[in-house]
């Protein structure tokens, strides 16, 4: 018995942390989702949060917020991405290991001090951009506190932090590719356009599609960025779903709509998972 049971407890404080820390806070926020909980109080009111959070403007205007930037973003960083991993994988640069890692690199810095920085960069009264603008005489921009130039300064921190992981997936792709297929190409006269066009963009659609979906549904949860450079400012401009939900629970205190909004917004995700589930199966529906 003690041979048996001896590797079940050394996994046993894997299983109890996972059960703490995972899914029991899964089921106690759908229990709170149900509930009007306030505090340490909580009264069941069914479906009431839910029918709240879907009435609510608000919420779909941190949504549409969220949409509006991943639709430029997300195409802007897969384009980079991709002529970033075609510039590395060229055989005649030499040092390729060190130029994948510098372009890993911003990856590896925490969420917080890169915002921050960027904060500093798109300072408006002492930041970098706007005192470049100023050496040419051209008069400061707002970065922060202008609705269009608030969501631009957001995709622009977004793009430099994740393009360089997406150009290492994509990367990862085009050495997949066999070199025989281009030597063919070359050999019935194909173009750089023609091999571009009918072979690596072909193979690499998976690779595409996985890098976006993916992108899609971090930018449904992006939170540290506009949290920390506008407040989800000028006027709700870059609210975010995930904003909504922390001030409702921690701001607010508001913890069964928070559970709601939460699970409103998991629904979302979850289908845009399944889709990207469906379409990696041979591209269709």
């Amino acid at each position: 018995m003690r041979k048996r049971s001896t590797p079940y407890l050394l996994i046993a404080p894997f299983f109890l942390i996972f059960f703490l820390f995972m899914i029991y806070p899964i089921f106690n926020s759908l229990y709170l989702s149900f509930t009007a909980a306030e505090g340490s109080t909580s009264t069941w009111i069914g479906l009431e949060n839910f029918k709240n959070v879907l009435t609510d403007s608000l919420f779909w205007h941190s949504l549409w917020n969220t949409t509006v930037i991943l639709l430029v973003q997300v195409p802007l960083m897969l384009f980079l991405a991709f002529l970033l991993a075609a510039a590395v994988n060229q055989e005649n640069i030499k040092g390729r290991g060190i130029f994948r890692l510098a372009i890993f690199m911003p990856v590896l810095i925490d969420l917080v001090t890169y915002s921050i920085v960027f904060s500093l960069l798109f300072n408006e009264q002492f930041g970098v951009l706007n005192f470049i603008l100023h050496l040419f005489h051209v008069p400061g921009i707002h970065w922060l506190q202008d609705s269009f130039w608030a969501k631009a300064t957001i995709i622009v921190a977004i793009t430099w932090r994740w393009t360089g992981y997406n150009a290492i997936i994509l990367l990862a792709g085009l050495q997949t590719i066999p070199a025989s297929m281009y030597e063919a190409a070359d050999i019935d006269g194909a173009s750089a356009a023609d091999k571009l066009f009918r072979i690596t963009l072909p193979l690499l659609k998976p690779i595409f599609l996985f890098c976006a979906i993916m992108s899609i549904i971090g930018t449904l949860q992006l939170f540290t960025e506009p949290f920390l450079l506008t407040n989800g400012g000028p006027n709700n401009a870059t609210e975010t779903p995930v904003m909504y939900i922390y001030q409702y629970a921690f701001q607010s205190f508001h913890f069964g709509y928070a559970s709601a909004a939460a699970y409103v917004l998991t629904a979302i995700i979850a289908i845009l998972s399944y889709c990207q589930i469906r379409m990696s199966q041979g591209g269709e529906f």
